[in-house]
């Protein structure tokens, strides 16, 4: 018996890892960006409605992905740093990142 949730990622070529038990370092970079969202958003925010939650929790993604530069990613915005790799080694990815960019594609 397959897992709703193990079944959508096969459907879209998704590779489903799981950590290993009692081994929570594996997992620290998950945890320090759940972290950093919670306190943009609920720790500092009070919402009257789960639907602001989610346009604030999307808002705060867009500027993170494509406005946030980091040292970790030698200056560069996550976004940015996903195009220079896909410039580098294509075969790598199975979509074109830039097709993924805010507002006008051109």
């Amino acid at each position: 018996m397959e897992h709703i949730f193990d079944r959508v990622c096969s459907e879209h070529g998704i590779e489903h890892r799981l950590t290993k038990v009692n081994h929570p370092w594996t997992n620290g970079q998950v945890e320090r960006m759940n972290r950093t969202i919670k306190e943009a958003t609920v720790k500092r925010y009070h919402y009257e409605a789960h639907a602001q939650l989610e346009t604030h929790l999307g808002d705060f993604i867009a500027a993170y992905n494509y406005a946030r530069r980091l040292k970790t990613l030698q200056d560069l915005t996550p976004f940015e740093f996903i195009c220079k790799i896909w410039t580098r080694e294509p075969e790598r990815f199975t979509v074109d990142p830039t097709h993924h960019t805010l507002g006008l594609n051109t």
